[in-house]
Formats: C-alpha cells, structure tokens, sequence
C-alpha cells in the first residue's frame, strides 16, 4: 500500500512542477495565450486536488503504526497545495511590466516625479495648518483681551471696533455743538 502512496507523491511532485512553471509564466502573457494556460493550470490544480483524496484514502488504509509518518508527509503536501492555490490567483491578476505600462502610460516609471509633487503637497498642507493654528491662537488672545476690556468696566460694541463709551460720549458732544452751529444763523 506504501508503493501506491510513493507512486502518488510522485505524481504530486511532477505536476506540482508543472503548476509552479506555468504559474510563473502567466503574468507575462496576455489575451488567448493567458486564458488557455489559466484554464490548463486550473485543471492540473483540479487533478492534484484528486490526487491528494487518493492519497488520503491511502493513509487510512496504512497500518496505524506507519500512518503517523504518511499523515504528516499528506499534511506537507496539503500545505504545498495551498500555497500553489494562492499563487495561481496571484498570478492571474498580476501584470507584466509591459502591460503595467501600456495601463498606466508612459509615466509609470516616474515615481521620483510622484514622490516629489507628494513632499511638496505635504509641506504646503503644514504651512496652511501653521497658519490656521497661528490665526486661531490670535482670536482666542482677542477675545481674552475683549473679556479683560468688559471685566474692567469699559464695554465694547459689537464686531472688532474698539469705542468705549467715553469716546462715543466725546463723539455726541461734538455732533451737538456743530448742529447747534447750523442752526443759528450768523445776521
């Protein structure tokens, strides 16, 4: 029974060679040539997977005192599968550098370009946020000033002007007397 399970692993071993070449040639095609390789790599993946059931059976017809040995070598090749598994979906989505270029045009290659335009970005965002920060800090000594003015007795109006009441008292008098002056005619 051992002698079938070598004669498996030795299957297992050639078309796991055969997946992992063709894997690696995916990428670097395109059109009906990728789709074919896709779908003949998808059906060895298809074989393997049957490959490992026998496998499996085989195992667990192995003496119980020799199973121990097989079961782990199955488990390594159950690993093995994985593995083969995400890089076959790996390499269907990967791209060639020829398509990333056709993709992404000629600048694909400009990433020092890309690099720069990002730290010159960066700087002009910091500066923005220095100066936001340096105006905010100017209101709030503002309206620290505004609430010292009110504590002291002279209070403001409205808005930014800075009139107390004793200029605007000052203001009034000096309307009254140039009215008062305009009324009385000069015969």
């Amino acid at each position: 029974m051992s002698s079938d399970f070598e004669a498996y692993e030795q299957d297992f071993g050639t078309l796991t060679a055969e997946i992992t070449n063709k894997i690696g040639r995916i990428p670097k095609l395109g059109g009906k040539e990728k789709t074919q390789l896709v779908l003949n790599v998808d059906k060895q993946l298809e074989e393997v997977r049957e490959l490992m059931e026998q496998m499996d059976l085989e195992v667990r017809e192995i003496p119980i005192q020799s199973r121990g040995m097989y079961q782990s070598r199955l488990k390594s090749y159950k690993g093995e599968m994985e593995k083969l598994e995400k890089d076959f979906k790996r390499s269907r989505i990967a791209y060639s550098d020829d398509v990333r270029n056709e993709l992404l045009g000629e600048d694909a290659g400009s990433s020092e370009s890309q690099r720069a335009h990002l730290l010159d970005n960066t700087e002009k965002l910091e500066r923005s946020s220095r100066r936001l920060e340096a105006g905010y800090q100017i209101a709030v000594e503002t309206d620290a000033q505004a609430e010292t003015t009110n504590a002291q007795g002279e209070p403001t109006l409205r808005g930014n002007s800075r009139v107390t009441l004793g200029t605007l008292s000052d203001h009034r008098q000096q309307t009254i007397l140039e009215l008062k002056c305009v009324e009385t005619p000069d015969v």
